[in-house]
């Protein structure tokens, strides 16, 4: 999937010359916590976040104080050094990029010019579609060998069992690098006689580990 197919292309934005008083305006009256600055040409220069405008507006306490603050340009609190992705970039190396920068809202740019923006929430929802997670069905772990193959005669049981595989996840075994795991949402209330063939084809199944059903 890529970006294009998550991002949101009706983005709230302002300028460098509007005051914070109008990124706090523009955030209370579109419930957003992000708000993307672009110049003339409406190439992204800049960003505005809910924590950013925390530091600098007086709090509930000194709320008559200091208002001569508010109408200072954005340009003078916005983050500069924005890090933005592209349309055709791929959701999951988005999803990278939240996790090594440690942000939360990712402005999206072609040829410079602001097309979009993605947020956790959109990231978080996504993913949950990726993975099948909102539907009905069972999840079922599986610690394999890491050999090729493996995914193909794993399908071939559940192909055998009718069960209709809604995503598959793999992450590497953290204790032996010989092994993976395979997280597998089926669509399947009760997974009970899958999981049996899963054993006696040989296979480890780590969850759900079934009374009565030997591993």
């Amino acid at each position: 999937m890529i970006v294009e197919e998550i991002m949101r292309t009706n983005v709230a934005k302002l300028t460098p010359t509007n005051s914070i008083a109008d990124a706090l305006r523009l955030m209370e009256a579109k419930r957003i916590r992000h708000i993307p600055i672009i110049n003339s040409e409406e190439h992204l220069v800049g960003l505005v976040t809910a924590a950013g405008l925390r530091d600098v507006t007086p709090s509930i306490f000194h709320a008559n104080e200091h208002l001569e603050d508010l109408q200072k340009p954005i340009d003078s609190i916005m983050k500069k050094d924005v890090i933005s992705g592209h349309p055709l970039d791929f959701v999951e190396e988005v999803a990278g990029l939240f996790y090594e920068h440690k942000i939360s809202c990712l402005p999206i740019t072609k040829d410079g010019k602001l097309v979009g923006i993605i947020t956790e929430t959109d990231l978080l929802r996504t993913m949950v579609e990726l993975t099948g997670a909102h539907q009905p069905g069972s999840q079922i772990e599986i610690k394999v060998p890491n050999i090729a193959g493996i995914l193909s005669d794993i399908s071939a049981i559940f192909r055998n069992r009718n069960a209709n595989i809604l995503s598959v996840l793999v992450y590497p075994d953290k204790k032996d690098d010989r092994f993976k795991i395979l997280v597998i949402r089926v669509q399947m209330m009760n997974p009970v006689q899958l999981i049996h063939d899963l054993k006696e084809a040989g296979h480890h199944v780590l969850w759900p580990n079934l009374p009565g059903i030997s591993i």
